[in-house]
Formats: C-alpha cells, structure tokens, sequence
C-alpha cells in the first residue's frame, strides 16, 4: 500500500480543518451537502460527457493504483533477463519456449516468444515499441479523466457560488435566509478549489509518475531482449541494464 497517499490527503484535510477551527471557524459550516451535491454532481457530469465510457471506467479502475500502485522489481527483472540469456546461450533460444509459457509478465513473456519463435532484434523491437505506445497512451488517456476532473470542479464551484447569490438576492427580505445562501456560495467555491487541488489533480499526477515507471521498467526489459536476440553476452547484458536502476 503506497501510505504517501492516505497521509498526503491528511494532512491536506487536517491543515484546512485545522486552519479554519483555528481562525475560531466550526467544522460543521463547511460541511454543506447542497454545495457537495452541485459541485461534485456537475463535475462528474462534465467529465461524464467528454470522456468516452470505456476509457472513463479505465480511469475508474486506476483509482486502486493511488494506493496499491503495481510494483517494479528492477533487480529481480535483470536477474531473470540475464538468466534467459545464459540459457539461451548454452541451449539456444528456443529453449525458451518454456520459459515463456510460465513467465507471468505479458510483456516479457511476448518478448520471450518472439525469442523462441527465431525473431530477428529488430523486429521484437519495433513490435514491442508498439506494445509500449499503446500501453502509455492507454494509460495517459485514464491521468486525462482525473485532470479533467481537476479543471471542471473549480468552475462548477463558481457556478454553485453564483447560484448561492442568486439565491440570497431573491430572499433579501427574509434576512433568515440570507446567511444559508451565502454560506452555500462560499463552500461551493472551497468545494470545487479543494477536490481539484487535493485530489483530483494531484491524482493524475500519481498516476502519470506510475505510468512513467511502468515504461521505464519496459524499456529496461525490451533492450535486454534485444540484447539476447544479439547474442551479446550475458555479462555485458548485465552492466547494460544496471544503467536503468
């Protein structure tokens, strides 16, 4: 579980809550369901109509990586790839076939059967370089959904305010109902300022950071694949990849 997550947002909460008690605020004023309603409802809204539904429910599914991003053993990966190349340097790489069928990462194991399969560097290049482009620009649509979300709450907290003025400026003679008025303009606005800047926006930038290493970790496995289809040695395979860590 990445904790940086779950203590970054609180403190963000604690700091606002705790600046607001100690200015002599309560909690409880801040705590307004209409002003959530608008702006969380006329966000998702937004975000809902300019994003299509299978890379919005992509995005969904990424929200575990904020606090179970996937894990990158970099070490544990080069000692694997320089083990391939042992094998298939004492026994040709088509004994790699097994190793294929049992290797769990399907990106490595894409790899290792083009290895098996006689593929020539190149090739396995230029076919995972594809592999990877499409994995990041899959990814990077989902960080456009939470940014999407960071750029739309503010403005529909603007929206909520100016709903919550209007609102207090057809009740100006009912002085009862001017202060839930205003108290709605005003959180509306913390609301939409708070969730872009505390979450949603921060959000997508954990998950762009994710989906760099991600690429970074593929880059490092796709040049030791290649690097065996060369038939280089494992040694200098090894002192290679170390370069990635």
């Amino acid at each position: 579980m990445d904790i940086m997550t779950v203590i970054g947002i609180a403190v963000g909460l604690v700091a606002i809550l705790g600046g607001n008690m100690l200015e002599g605020g309560h909690t409880d004023s801040l705590l307004i369901f209409t002003a959530f309603f608008i702006v969380f409802g006329g966000t998702l809204g937004a975000v809902m109509v300019q994003t299509p539904r299978p890379i919005f429910m992509h995005a969904l599914k990424r929200l575990r990586w904020l606090f179970q991003p996937p894990t990158v053993d970099g070490k544990a990966a080069i000692a694997n790839i320089i083990e391939w190349a042992q094998l298939a340097r004492k026994e040709g790489l088509l004994s790699l076939q097994a190793v294929a069928e049992q290797e769990r990462d399907p990106f490595a194991r894409a790899g290792l059967q083009m290895l098996a399969d006689g593929g020539e560097p190149d090739t396995i290049r230029s076919i995972l370089e594809v592999e990877m482009a499409t994995s990041e620009h899959k990814e990077m649509q989902a960080v456009k959904v939470f940014e999407g979300f960071g750029g739309y709450a503010p403005c529909i907290g603007i929206i909520g305010a100016v709903m919550g003025l209007i609102h207090v400026m057809n009740n100006l003679a009912e002085p009862a109902a001017l202060g839930p008025g205003i108290a709605v303009a005003f959180v509306a606005t913390i609301y939409g300022v708070g969730m872009a800047n505390l979450l949603f926006l921060p959000a997508a930038n954990k998950l762009k950071t994710i989906t760099g290493e991600q690429l970074h970790y593929k880059e490092m496995v796709l040049d030791g694949l290649v690097c065996i289809a060369e038939g280089e040695n494992p040694r200098n395979i090894d002192s290679k990849l170390q370069g990635y860590l």
